[in-house]
């Protein structure tokens, strides 16, 4: 049964029955769903995940697609040092799209609130029909009465800290576009040809675990400056020291692996934070680095100036192929 074979409210009721529990004042059912502020105001980011840039059909189930929509937009409120309280989602689909496929999303949305964020919930959204397979999800966050973290909070003098992986996604995708294409098309992963460590990088790109609970975390701990490392380290170094007016410095031995992937390789959603120096930094951050007055760079790398892109860009960087 594909979604042309039923109507759109029968779809809609499919997705909500597979959702778990609302955690909303008014949940799905009603034009708009209401959704408690306790800290008095709301922190909300939008992501959009297409068929072919972000993701391939022969590479994701259904359940890692709704996994992956979450935890990425997960992470953007937890990079403001909040709290995730809610997802609205938008599934535009082919007519063509299996019924089963549309179920394993909501239950990959659902897994993903419980595993990532249980306060959060998917409380309402929309489904259209589209030539091309697109997942936008809002998410919106509560700050707990606390200000948010923000890329230009970081000091002269702060250490730099990480919580999450780098590269490690980008090595898993490396995998998939190495071993699991045939004349440029993407082919099913084949999980008895991977080894453990092949398998977990695999995991992280297809269905990435971000420390979302950390980011409040940090904001209690006072934490000058967060954000989500979406796009590599490199990069998203460079906006935060940008955003600061300061340089980030990076020491490469502080990092697993030591390489140029965890610098540059993206969608891991590790958090990138800067404490005051006499900070206790939390447990599940790792000092990398420090932060200093602007130099010739905005990041350097053991104190040589990092030049270059630096991360994921996907009008430079995708291939154009959609499998």
């Amino acid at each position: 049964m594909v979604v042309a074979d039923i109507s759109e409210g029968e779809l809609v009721r499919r997705i909500v029955s597979r959702l778990g529990t609302s955690r909303a004042i008014v949940g799905p059912g009603d034009d708009a769903a209401v959704v408690a502020a306790p800290g008095g105001s709301v922190v909300v980011t939008t992501d959009t995940l297409v068929h072919g840039p972000d993701f391939r059909l022969a590479w994701t189930s259904g359940h890692d697609l709704g996994f992956k929509a979450a935890a990425v937009n997960l992470a953007d409120i937890a990079g403001m040092g909040a709290t995730p309280t809610c997802l609205v989602v938008a599934l535009a689909l082919p007519p063509s799209t299996p019924v089963s496929f549309v179920e394993q999303v909501a239950d990959g949305f659902r897994d993903a609130c419980a595993a990532l964020a249980p306060a959060c919930a998917v409380e309402g959204g929309d489904v259209t029909s589209s030539d091309t397979l697109t997942v936008a999800v809002t998410a919106l966050g509560d700050l707990g009465g606390r200000p948010p973290l923000l890329r230009s909070g970081a000091r002269v003098g702060d250490v730099l800290a990480l919580a999450g992986d780098t590269g490690l996604a980008a090595a898993g995708l490396a995998i998939l576009f190495d071993r699991f294409r045939v004349d440029g098309k993407p082919m099913p992963v084949r999980e008895e040809e991977l080894t453990q460590s092949e398998s977990r990088a695999v995991s992280a790109q297809l269905a990435p675990h971000p420390p979302i609970a950390l980011g409040v975390v940090a904001n209690a701990a006072g934490a000058h400056a967060l954000m989500d490392v979406s796009d590599g380290l490199v990069l998203d170094a460079r906006r935060m020291a940008d955003a600061s007016g300061v340089t980030l410095d990076i020491e490469r031995a502080r990092l697993d692996p030591a390489n140029d992937i965890s610098l540059r390789g993206g969608e891991d959603h590790a958090l990138l934070a800067a404490f005051a120096p006499t900070a206790v930094v939390p447990e599940g951050f790792r000092v990398i680095g420090t932060v200093r007055p602007r130099g010739q760079a905005s990041v350097s790398v053991d104190g040589i100036p990092e030049e270059g892109p630096g991360g994921w860009d996907p009008y430079r960087d995708w291939d154009g192929v959609i499998g």
